[in-house]
């Protein structure tokens, strides 16, 4: 295998010990950037921040390497640079690449770094008890929800802090804005007072409306087809989950010789007979 095709496989694996290393290097800098900007809407001893900030310019540049090694990976360059995970990447990244540059709001783009964990919530990769598709699929919405209210929380924060410090004086006050207008009860003792602020409020609201009843309503097709589904194992290849009414493996064709005895159609006959 060509060098290029290891480190491509290594950045989608989770099956090998390597591919866990990797993934799990990614997402730990991910969470910890994410928890040294909230650290940073504190109040904190400037020798603190300063070291803060360094370990943050440090995770920059391990994602501006890993962005450069994934489009030297991609085998279709330009479907990788229009694609959503690579804007996800380079949107984390950009701080880095304008860093030169006295422009304060490229700072908010820090917060999509915590998308660059959509990349981990797969079928074929989530390991343990989250293989099942109704568990995924119910992860995927708990992470959509908590990524809306996250990255949003840090974008309303860094447009109302300066001009409405009361209310906006840490990334709490914001996050605690954002999970009350996302459940809808709005106390409305926290407001943004900035038309930014505003516009984010509303756009934040149509994200959700956007993505959340689709996750929704597939955990629902999800679950309703799981119940037309019994546990039957198939004697030939041991596929364990078949339709209540198959008499044949749906893998491998092989009659299911046991199947009537686990139904309960059968075991209240049974009872019924006795």
């Amino acid at each position: 295998m060509l060098l290029r095709q290891k480190i491509s496989f290594y950045f989608e694996d989770i099956e090998t010990l390597t591919g866990r290393i990797v993934n799990l290097i990614i997402t730990g800098l991910v969470l910890l950037s994410s928890a040294i900007f909230v650290i940073g809407t504190y109040r904190i001893p400037e020798n603190i921040r300063d070291k803060l900030n360094l370990i943050d310019s440090v995770i920059l540049l391990i994602f501006a390497f890993e962005y450069l090694l994934r489009f030297w990976c991609a085998e279709n360059k330009l479907k990788y640079l229009f694609s959503l995970y690579s804007a996800i990447d380079l949107i984390a990244i950009l701080p880095f690449f304008a860093g030169w540059l006295d422009i304060s709001f490229i700072r908010l783009f820090r917060l999509f770094r915590i998308l660059r964990l959509f990349r981990f919530i797969e079928t074929q990769k989530l390991p343990g008890n989250l293989s099942s598709k109704d568990s995924v699929i119910l992860t995927k919405i708990i992470f959509t929800i908590f990524a809306i209210i996250f990255v949003y929380s840090g974008l309303i924060y860094q447009v109302e802090h300066p001009v409405n410090t009361e209310s906006f004086n840490t990334f709490l006050d914001a996050f605690y804005f954002s999970v009350v207008t996302m459940t809808t009860v709005g106390f409305g003792d926290v407001t943004p007072t900035s038309e930014a602020g505003r516009l984010l409020t509303v756009m934040m609201i149509f994200t959700g409306i956007a993505l959340i009843p689709k996750q929704v309503g597939d955990l629902i097709k999800q679950l309703v087809k799981d119940t037309n589904h019994i546990e039957t194992i198939c004697p030939t290849c041991s596929l364990s989950v078949h339709d209540a009414d198959a008499k044949f493996c749906k893998n491998c064709g092989a009659k299911l010789e046991n199947r009537l005895d686990n139904t309960p159609q059968n075991n209240t006959n049974s009872a019924i007979s006795n």
